[in-house]
């Protein structure tokens, strides 16, 4: 390519390639005939109504763990001769790569930040509480307010809107924030937790799959945080029959968890 251009438009270095000024103009020109050929492949397959090929999912960590097994599984046993291709990562990364058509589709909380990704609110789940078994709250038998937890060790996510909420609550009351673990994911923080180090919100999905032997879950008073999960692409014209299919899976079965849950 840069034969063609004439150009030098990366310099690989020890930790990566770096685009050069020249890449960096290039790289707009280089994404839009890349996404022509994926609207021509999709053109292409949608001659067929039959699902092949591959289908890239993106998903973040605690939907990929708590949700997406059984989805997956149902999926395949419809559509055995399509590969299913998951990758993980947090929602800013999973929404910069299906707008970079990295990805068919993805899981992800919202809000969806670009406007030119097409999102379809899939569930809305509360956060709960989670304490170490032996901790004095595992005791309540009630809904517990943020309030009430500001002065505990606190297990977290940099940036997450549950942390969020757990840091205004601290403000609201005066309180600085006791952080003793900032992890980078849930996952961590759940183990964190189940070892005594301190308190954490979790998604509900996550929260009730925890060993109850070791975490006590609680029920946060009316006004605690939220996450709304959607299901995220670049368009109808961009999906394949099998990334379809897919979707109308993911859509079927989450609806069935939301009816459950009620």
């Amino acid at each position: 390519l840069e034969r063609g251009v004439g150009a030098k438009l990366v310099v690989r270095t020890p930790a990566g390639v770096v685009l050069t000024s020249a890449g960096e103009r290039f790289l707009a020109h280089a994404e839009r005939a890349l996404a022509s050929v994926d609207a021509g492949r999709t053109a292409i397959e949608e001659l067929t109504d039959e699902a092949r090929g591959t289908v890239a999912l993106g998903s973040q960590p605690t939907i990929s763990a708590y949700v997406l097994p059984a989805l997956l599984a149902r999926f395949h046993a419809r559509n055995p001769e399509v590969v299913l291709k998951l990758r993980e990562g947090l929602a800013d990364q999973i929404e910069e790569r299906v707008a970079a058509g990295e990805l068919d589709l993805a899981l992800m909380n919202l809000p969806v930040r670009r406007l030119d990704l097409a999102a379809q609110k899939l569930w809305q789940e509360d956060y709960l509480l989670a304490v170490p078994i032996a901790h004095r709250l595992a005791a309540i038998d009630r809904a517990i307010p943020l309030a009430e937890v500001v002065n505990e060790p606190l297990v977290v996510v940099s940036g997450a809107h549950a942390t969020q909420a757990l840091i205004a609550a601290c403000e609201e009351k005066g309180a600085r924030p006791h952080i003793v673990v900032d992890a980078d994911n849930l996952e961590a923080v759940r183990r964190m937790v189940e070892r005594g180090l301190g308190v954490a919100l979790l998604p509900r999905t996550m929260a009730e799959a925890t060993d109850v032997r070791r975490v006590r879950t609680l029920e946060i008073a009316r006004g605690g945080p939220r996450r709304q999960v959607a299901l995220v692409h670049r368009g109808e014209a961009y999906l394949t029959a099998a990334a379809r299919a897919l979707r109308a899976t993911i859509v079927e079965v989450t609806a069935a968890r939301r009816a459950k849950a009620r």
